[in-house]
C-alpha cells in the first residue's frame, strides 16, 4: 500500500471511489486504522473529528486566522511528530463518558459530606486540624485552579481532537476540585460558624509557604507552549507538590484529627490523577520515541523538567511547615517530599527522560 505522502500527490480529486483507504469498503465509514481489530467507541467519537489537511482536506485548510496561520497548527508546540493522530488516550475518555464519571464524582462527595453533617462530624474536628483546613486547604484550592485554567488554554491548540481532549478533560477535572474543595469548606462551616473562608485566599497571596507555589503555578500559565503546559502540569508539579500535599498531608494525617470527610473529597482527586498521568505519560512516550523527532524532543523535554522542576521542588521544601501544624502527626515531610521525588524520576523514566534535578530532601 502507498504511504500517506504518496497517496496526497497521487490523488487530488475528493469524488467518492477516487481512493482506498483505511475502512474504505466498511458500512461504518471508519477512515482512521484503529489502535485494536476494532474502532472502540472513544475512537469512533474522537479520531479525524478534528480535521487536517495532511490527511483529507485536500483544498488546505477552508478557515485561517487573518494573519494567515491556519485553524490549527503544528507550530504551536515545540515538540514534532511525524504523525499526531497516532495518539490514543489510556481512559479513553469522551464527551459523554466524562459527563458520566464527573457527575458519579460529585455525587460521591455530595453523599458524603450529608452523611457526615447528618453525624455532626464536622463537630468533632480537631480545632487546631479545623485552621490547617481553612487557611491551608483553602489557600491549596487555588493551585488547583490554576492548574485547571493553565490546562483549559492548552488543549485549544493541541493538534488532534484526541489530544485536545486528554488535555481539555484534565482542565475539567481540576476546575471541578478546585470547586469541590470550596464547597467542603462551605458544608464545614455552616457547622461551624467561626470557620473563615477568605482565609484560603490571604494566606495564597502573602503566606510564605505558598509563595513559592504560587510562582510555580504562574510559570505554568504563563508558558507560551501548550504541551509544555500540559507536560509541567502532569509531570512536574502534580508528582512533587500537589500529590505531595494531597497525599502526603491530607490523606494521612486527616483520620488522626477525627477528620473522615476530607479524604473522601481529596481522594477524587487522586484518582483524577492517575487517568490525567496515564495520557500524558502515554503522549510524551510517543513523542520521545518518535522515529525522525525522538532525540530532539527527548532534548526539549528534559529542558522542561529542568525549568519547571527546579519551581516546583522549591515549592515543596516551602510547605514543609504544614507538615508540624497537627496535635496528632502522623507523616513525616522527609518521607512524603522523599516519595515524591523517587514518583518524579519513575514519571521522568517511563516517558523516557532522565530527571535532571537532585531535590535535598
Amino acid at each position: 500500500m502507498s504511504t500517506l505522502a504518496e497517496r496526497e500527490v497521487l490523488i487530488k480529486s475528493g469524488a467518492a471511489g477516487a481512493a482506498q483507504f483505511i475502512g474504505w469498503d466498511s458500512r461504518k465509514y471508519n477512515y482512521f486504522e484503529p489502535k485494536g481489530r476494532k474502532a472502540s467507541h472513544y475512537e469512533d467519537m474522537t479520531v479525524d473529528v478534528q480535521p487536517d489537511p495532511k490527511r483529507y482536506l485536500l483544498q488546505d485548510w477552508i478557515l485561517a486566522f487573518a494573519d494567515g496561520t491556519p485553524t490549527y497548527s503544528e507550530t504551536w508546540t515545540a515538540a514534532k511528530c511525524t504523525d499526531w493522530h497516532q495518539f490514543r488516550a489510556v481512559d479513553e475518555e469522551w464527551e459523554r463518558t466524562h459527563y458520566q464519571r464527573q457527575s458519579t464524582i460529585v455525587g460521591m462527595i455530595t453523599s458524603a459530606t450529608a452523611n457526615a453533617r447528618r453525624s455532626g462530624a464536622t463537630k468533632r474536628l480537631d480545632k487546631t486540624w479545623v485552621k490547617v483546613l481553612e487557611q491551608h486547604l483553602g489557600a491549596y484550592k487555588h493551585a488547583e485552579f490554576g492548574l485547571g485554567t493553565a490546562t483549559m488554554h492548552a488543549q485549544r491548540y493541541g493538534y488532534t481532537q484526541m489530544i485536545n481532549s486528554a488535555i481539555l478533560t484534565n482542565a475539567s477535572y481540576k476546575l471541578r476540585f478546585s470547586q469541590d474543595l470550596t464547597l467542603h469548606l462551605g458544608e464545614i462551616a455552616i457547622d461551624l460558624p467561626g470557620l473563615d473562608l477568605d482565609a484560603g485566599k490571604q494566606h495564597w497571596l502573602t503566606d510564605p509557604i505558598w509563595q513559592d507555589t504560587r510562582r510555580a503555578i504562574e510559570a505554568i500559565g504563563g508558558a507560551d507552549d501548550y504541551l509544555e503546559k500540559y507536560f509541567a502540569v502532569n509531570v512536574v508539579f502534580e508528582p512533587l507538590v500537589a500529590t505531595l500535599f494531597r497525599s502526603g498531608f491530607i490523606m494521612q494525617d486527616a483520620a488522626a484529627q477525627n477528620d473522615f470527610l476530607t479524604p473522601t473529597v481529596v481522594s477524587a482527586a487522586e484518582g483524577d490523577y492517575e487517568r490525567n498521568l496515564a495520557n500524558a505519560v502515554e503522549l510524551f512516550h510517543m513523542l520521545a520515541n518518535d522515529p525522525n523527532h525522538g532525540e530532539a524532543n527527548r532534548a526539549l523535554f528534559t529542558g522542561w523538567l529542568e525549568t519547571h522542576g527546579k519551581l516546583a521542588a522549591q515549592a515543596a521544601k516551602h510547605l514543609q511547615p504544614i507538615w508540624s501544624l497537627p496535635h496528632v502527626k502522623v507523616s513525616q515531610f522527609s518521607d512524603c517530599l522523599s516519595s515524591s521525588v523517587e514518583r518524579a524520576e519513575m514519571i521522568a523514566k517511563e516517558i523516557g527522560i532522565h530527571f535532571p534535578l537532585a531535590v535535598e530532601v
